[in-house]
């Protein structure tokens, strides 16, 4: 089956069986390896993408849903040079450790900071959720998009 649809920009055709998860798509057959796979179930966050601009969890969303919608990953917004600014607060806070939930973590605070730029602390941790981290403690990434001093 073909699937044509739009990762971080780009119109894209997918042949691909239409139970296959968007996140070995992403990852084998488009080349995209920051988004991860942590749990595989849904439960950790780290293949969280934007899917038509709200974060999903890659890991679960089949191929057929994709069709004709629009999927940012990880890196399509690092290369936004919106983006950069906040993404620089994130390691500078120390929001970024290990490198295995940040990707997802990265997605889903974005995806807050285009509905609510100025978030406060509880609205970060509500966002949050969903995403696991087992490194920073949270401490680094509330600052970072609470934009606290470090």
């Amino acid at each position: 089956m073909s699937t044509a649809l739009t990762v971080n920009g780009q119109t894209v055709e997918v042949e691909g069986h239409p139970m296959a998860r968007l996140l070995d798509v992403l990852r084998e057959s488009l080349g995209l390896t920051g988004t991860k796979e942590g749990c595989g179930e849904g439960e950790c966050g780290a293949c969280t993408v934007l899917l038509d601009g709200r974060p999903v969890l890659s890991c679960l969303v089949p191929l057929f849903q994709c069709e004709g919608r629009t999927v940012k990953t990880v890196e399509g917004i690092a290369a936004s040079d919106a983006a950069r600014g906040f993404l620089e607060r994130f390691v500078a806070t120390g929001g970024v450790q290990c490198g295995a939930c940040t990707p997802g973590i990265v997605v889903t605070a974005w995806a807050l900071l285009q509905e609510k730029p100025e978030p406060d602390r509880e609205a970060v941790r509500e966002a949050l959720a969903g995403n696991l981290c087992r490194c920073t403690g949270y401490e680094g990434i509330l600052r970072a998009l609470a934009k606290e001093p470090a």
